[in-house]
């Protein structure tokens, strides 16, 4: 048999068998002590040849590889078979290698897939925090969304109406028109009074209506006293 040698970078001796059992496509738990161990001691011989250096684990291969081809050969004693058989063991380092070759690989298009991924550093709330939102002189931000919770605990917002109820779609622009409107034409409103419809949809949409207005500068919103009632007035004209 003509064997092809390549110089191929192996990482170990169980790397090189394995290498030659797929060439010889055969199924590792099916192979032939001789013929696999003439082509790994060709292989070693065309590397000497090829004035490669050799790691004393291949020729220790190589010398197994020899011993398990002589008790082949060699009629087996009775105390003999009772032994651990070494090529039963040659294949189960085979199977082995094998299975972490494999997992060797998916480990490596794990890490190819990981590399396509760029993760933030930790970061706080606090760099989110816009202190340019001013409500006004006596009330902040914190003031507005505490007086919007007791809101909510005094209003059941999932209890159904004794009415029929025609569903009405609302946008922040639309509602934040409306607000201004009410609030020039009464000069200043309470923050409850603007919740006059207690479905879920128009509270939050009126709440955040309110907040887009504070933060373009179109009401001033007042509290004389801590617990007060929240006071909102008009600081331009309606757009």
């Amino acid at each position: 048999m003509d064997y092809k040698i390549k110089t191929l970078d192996f990482e170990g001796p169980l790397d090189l068998l394995l290498h030659l059992v797929k060439q010889a496509d055969i199924d590792i738990f099916e192979i032939n002590i001789a013929e696999i161990t003439n082509q790994y001691l060709f292989y070693i011989n065309q590397m000497e040849s090829f004035d490669l250096n050799i790691d004393s684990e291949y020729l220790v291969m190589a010398a197994d590889l020899i011993e398990i081809k002589a008790r082949e050969l060699l009629p087996i004693e009775k105390e003999e078979e009772e032994e651990e058989n070494p090529k039963e063991e040659l294949i189960n380092r085979l199977v082995e290698y094998q299975r972490y070759k494999e997992i060797s690989s998916e480990f490596k298009s794990l890490e190819s897939e990981r590399q396509l991924l760029y993760s933030k550093e930790q970061s706080f709330f606090d760099e989110y925090k816009d202190d340019s939102l001013k409500l006004g002189e006596d009330i902040s931000i914190d003031d507005l969304i505490k007086a919007f919770a007791k809101f909510q605990e005094r209003k059941n917002f999932e209890k159904p109406l004794n009415t029929v109820v025609t569903r009405k779609e609302y946008s922040v622009h639309k509602r934040s028109r409306e607000i201004l409107e009410r609030i020039k034409s009464k000069k200043k409103i309470n923050f409850d009074e603007l919740f006059d419809v207690y479905t879920r949809d128009y509270v939050v949409v009126t709440f955040l209506s309110i907040l887009d207005l504070a933060r373009k500068g179109q009401i001033l919103i007042k509290q004389d006293n801590n617990l007060d009632k929240i006071v909102l007035q008009s600081k331009g004209e309606v757009v």
